[in-house]
């Protein structure tokens, strides 16, 4: 992220922030989707942003987010929380092929991705073990997490059990280490990888002849489609906690310290409703 925003301080982006839920104060001519007081939620895309602030501008069709009406059944901020999120959970699970008798295991289970990944799995049928610290295994299992491991107690890498598709949100393990767990015609999914993990990553799959998947894809349609879900009761957010705009710095310092459960949100003017 640092390469592409600037190394010591941002130049490319000032105001930061990927997903949103607000109200449509206004839209362009040749908009045909949403109309002026239209309530919405979105994901802006790595490279536009701009979602801490209390207006944006965004493209009713986007190659690299997504936008649509938000669920009649959540808060401001439940729907803010889901769109970054939910948007990759769903893609990694697409192409994780996970279905109904798989074996599921998701190494970071308790954060932003995590917790949708959780649910999601869930909905596909899949029994899912959930790693993160002690802290947060009772809101893994209040997810639907079949099986919860505490990363600090047990090493899901060396204890013998073999997973359909293992998803490494966290990003810490090393491939290596984490494809000990896959069975043999097993997907490895990694969220958000540094580049040298995804060079490691071509030649482990190479040699080990097992798919590997590094990146997610975002679109409209999925977006709507998260929408059913959450309305249906399939799928919730995790808010951990709360801040007003003002206070957006002290938020990211709070998600720095990686103690986080499920998401932090910033708040812009509207009521909890």
């Amino acid at each position: 992220m640092r390469a592409y925003i600037g190394l010591k301080k941002p130049t490319r982006i000032t105001i930061l922030g990927m997903e949103l839920a607000g109200e449509i104060e206004d839209v362009g001519r040749t908009v045909t989707r949403f109309q002026k007081g239209d309530q919405v939620f979105a994901a802006t895309g790595f490279v536009g942003m701009g979602a801490c602030a209390e207006y944006i501008c965004l493209p009713e069709d986007s190659e690299a987010g997504a936008l649509a009406l938000r669920p009649a059944n959540m808060t401001w901020e439940e729907a803010a929380a889901v769109p970054m999120g939910g948007l990759e959970a769903l893609s990694f699970v697409r192409q994780g092929d996970i279905q109904s008798g798989q074996k599921v295991l998701i190494n970071g289970g308790g954060g932003t991705i995590g917790t949708y990944a959780i649910q999601l799995a869930k909905y596909f049928g899949a029994e899912v073990t959930a790693v993160d610290s002690a802290g947060k295994l009772d809101m893994l299992r209040s997810l639907g997490a079949d099986h919860t491991i505490d990363y600090t107690q047990e090493d899901f890498t060396t204890n013998g059990q073999k997973y359909d598709v293992v998803f490494d949100v966290v990003g810490k393990t090393p491939i290596s280490r984490g494809m000990r767990s896959l069975s043999d015609n097993g997907i490895y999914l990694m969220a958000n990888p540094r580049v040298s993990k995804m060079i490691g990553a071509r030649w482990a799959s190479r040699r080990t002849k097992k798919t590997i998947v590094s990146g997610a894809t975002f679109s409209a349609r999925d977006l709507v489609f998260l929408k059913g879900l959450i309305e249906a009761g399939e799928l919730k957010t995790v808010i951990d906690r709360r801040y007003p705009l003002e206070q957006t710095a002290e938020a990211h310092r709070y998600v720095e310290t990686g103690q986080k459960a499920g998401n932090v949100v910033i708040t812009v003017g509207h009521e909890t409703a």
